[in-house]
């Protein structure tokens, strides 16, 4: 099955950033893939932290789960919606959902993002608690296409650093993790693509990172490097910097031969 990675520099305006993402998404589809996922905040990087407050949708309703419905509708695929600020219980938070929806439209799977990002360094500062609540469930959903079945687990950004959350993905075992993302260019020059291809690995699974990556109009700076890894830990594809799509095929017969070759997951004690 082919899959995609949409990389994008989203921007303060969610009209601009929807009509680029739709851009994006149909690139991905006329290149022939199955499954895409967008970035983290593909829908709007803010001038400020809380103005995610000001575009949060109630659960299962708003225009950006309806672009997301509409877009995998459209173009009859499964679309991993990056994430949207989804209203919390209190009215100063949001949940940092990643919604997914099938090749009808139908939303199939919602992830809260668990871990919160904070970063200072003296010269960066970053906070995600001051606006987000945290989600405390993994979730994983099945594909089942013409073009094959998946098993794939959802993670959003921060959470790449815990591989706790992906072993609990992996019982039953994913054979895809999806991981949209906005790293600082500070934090993902250092660790991105280390870390990407260490849950590969661990897990012997394919692993498809959709990122921001670039120079935001809020002065934020993302590090990009969007990219498709199989379970050797070999990256299959990978875009820098930019808007673009990132794709190749996630064959089933390649996670088999890892698997069988070398049966780590098999042999886990812990």
């Amino acid at each position: 099955m082919k899959i995609a990675a949409v990389q994008m520099v989203s921007t303060p305006d969610v009209a601009r950033n929807l009509e680029a993402a739709g851009r994006l998404v149909a690139d991905a589809a006329a290149q022939g893939a199955r499954l895409v996922a967008l970035p983290e905040y593909f829908c709007l990087m803010g001038q400020r932290y809380d103005a995610k407050l000001a575009i949060a949708e109630a659960d299962g309703d708003g225009p950006i789960q309806r672009f997301l419905a509409e877009s995998a509708r459209r173009h009859g695929l499964w679309l991993v919606g990056g994430t949207l600020p989804i209203r919390a219980a209190t009215p100063d938070h949001v949940r940092n959902a990643c919604c997914v929806y099938g090749p009808t439209g139908e939303r199939v799977a919602r992830y809260d993002k668990i871990h919160l990002f904070a970063f200072d360094n003296g010269r960066e500062h970053y906070d995600e608690g001051r606006v987000l609540e945290a989600g405390d469930q993994p979730v994983a959903f099945e594909v089942d296409d013409e073009a094959g079945r998946l098993r794939v687990g959802l993670s959003i950004c921060y959470d790449l650093r815990f591989p706790e959350l992906f072993r609990a993905l992996m019982q039953p075992a994913c054979d895809l993790l999806v991981v949209p993302a906005a790293f600082t260019w500070t934090t993902g020059q250092a660790h991105w693509e280390l870390l990407l291809r260490a849950r590969a690995v661990e897990n012997q699974c394919h692993v498809l990172a959709s990122a921001q990556g670039g120079q935001h109009e809020n002065g934020r700076r993302t590090w990009g490097h969007s990219m498709v890894i199989d379970p050797w830990g070999e990256v299959l594809a990978v875009q820098s910097e930019g808007e673009g799509v990132v794709a190749a095929d996630a064959a089933l017969d390649r996670r088999t031969a890892v698997r069988t070759q070398l049966p780590a997951l098999a042999h886990r004690r812990l």
